[in-house]
């Protein structure tokens, strides 16, 4: 299977689809090159007798999946606090006192707990991701999580009364 010369032929059926379900020309582009990873990585196992329906239904669910997973994981602000702690480099963390912070932060916690946070709000994986990566349930990487974002809510208060 010539998976370049399919993302030529149908690369913009398979991106008109992404665009029709996802809203947005981002995710969209993002969820067209999934899919022709995912022809590239299966190739010896694809029946290519029918590429356009193939790349369709692919692209169909990519886009679907995509979907459900914003769904699932709803952007809170405590997310996004612990999301822009975990991106900023070391330089920053000293001048911002954050680094301070993340250590009295995961000194609290066990270090898979850590882990579980990279994985989740910086590499972006959902939480069932998260659980199978880490050998746990859904429910226990959630609570784990969640705790985190309370002690994190709880030293953020302590530094701006202190």
């Amino acid at each position: 299977m010539d998976v370049e010369a399919l993302y030529r032929e149908y690369g913009p059926m398979v991106m008109r689809r992404c665009r029709q379900l996802l809203k947005d020309e981002d995710e969209a582009l993002d969820v067209m090159q999934d899919v022709f990873v995912q022809v590239l990585r299966r190739r010896d196992r694809l029946n290519d007798q029918y590429p356009s329906s193939l790349l369709y239904r692919i692209a169909t669910n990519l886009s679907l999946n995509r979907i459900r997973d914003r769904r699932r994981r709803p952007e809170t602000a405590d997310d996004d606090l612990v999301y822009r702690l975990a991106i900023l480099d070391e330089n920053t963390l000293e001048q911002l006192g954050a680094a301070s912070v993340l250590e009295r932060l995961f000194a609290r916690e066990q270090v898979s707990t850590r882990t579980m946070a990279t994985l989740h709000y910086v590499d972006g994986l959902t939480l069932e991701e998260t659980a199978n990566e880490m050998g746990m349930s859904v429910s226990g990487v959630r609570k784990r999580l969640r705790t985190l974002r309370a002690h994190l809510q709880g030293l953020t208060d302590e530094t701006e009364s202190g």
